[in-house]
């Protein structure tokens, strides 16, 4: 939304709402209900007067700036080739990831949209990391979810990675997923 926009819309709500209080009002006979409706027929005129201002502004507003326009420390700065590859590469590879965690949920749950919703949860969700080095694994305790029938669907994915006895690629430790 542009700086114009917001004016605008908030001089436009002000408006339905004096409107509205000009509707609400009902007619009693007497001279206080005439002074009222006067009242807020000014009001309504002064935020008319004031939207159409702010539209007029905001349609002399340019709708693309070009980017030499702007100062040198606000351009916008590209990522290097070398760059852009690293970072499509790891959301490459963080998006295959994902979808091999909802390929082992989809089992344990019905639709794959809360499959995907559910491992980016789990994704972000707290745990705890406890290594254990005379055993040679690092277990991994995966905090409870929100709700009993994800933390049923995550439980059996978790059994499921465990079962798959993944190492840590530096200490080859065995990892072991445990949801508590």
């Amino acid at each position: 939304m542009k700086i114009g926009d917001k004016e605008a819309t908030a001089a436009l709500r002000t408006l339905r709402k004096l409107q509205a209080k000009l509707g609400a009002l009902t007619d009693t006979g007497d001279g206080a209900d005439i002074q009222k409706k006067a009242e807020l027929l000014e009001q309504i005129q002064a935020v008319q007067a004031e939207h159409e201002r702010l539209r007029d502004q905001r349609k002399k507003m340019e709708k693309k700036v070009p980017l030499s326009s702007l100062p040198e420390e606000q351009r916008v700065t590209q990522l290097l080739p070398l760059n852009k590859m690293l970072t499509d590469t790891v959301k490459r590879i963080a998006y295959r990831t994902e979808t091999a965690l909802v390929a082992l949920l989809l089992p344990h749950l019905k639709k794959e949209e809360e499959a995907r919703a559910l491992v980016r949860e789990l994704l972000v969700s707290s745990a705890d990391i406890e290594p254990d080095e005379s055993a040679g694994t690092l277990t991994i305790r995966i905090h409870r979810m929100a709700c009993p029938a994800h933390d049923k669907a995550i439980a059996e994915l978790l059994n499921e990675l465990t079962n798959l006895a993944f190492r840590h690629p530096e200490t080859g430790a065995r990892m072991i997923y445990v949801l508590t």
